[in-house]
């Protein structure tokens, strides 16, 4: 196997445990199935003799669109010269912001 590399792939991350209740967000919320729910469906699955697939959405918090301004400061390594003290407005979600998972 070679150990040549073919492409560069990289993910910004938000910070944040940096963000703090009242100040930065309002609310968290992520929603998980009940196991009381799942039991049912999966004995009705069973009952009905259906067959039941699995899938796992990866980047379903990344996609959402967010509904307050959020700022985030420019990445280590990525800071332009020119304007060091300039921050991003996000449009969509990052992973690791307590706005993400709504």
């Amino acid at each position: 196997e070679s150990s040549l590399v073919i492409r560069n792939k990289a993910r910004l991350v938000a910070v944040g445990y940096s963000q703090q209740e009242d100040i930065d967000y309002d609310e968290t919320f992520a929603p998980v199935a009940r196991i009381k729910s799942i039991r049912l469906f999966l004995a009705y699955v069973a009952h009905k003799d259906f067959t039941v697939f699995q899938m796992d959405v990866k980047t379903a918090f990344l996609n959402e669109i967010l509904k307050e301004e959020v700022y985030v400061g420019q990445p280590s390594g990525f800071v332009r010269k020119q304007y060091p003290d300039h921050v991003y407005a996000l449009d969509k979600a990052l992973y690791g912001l307590k706005q993400a998972p709504r």
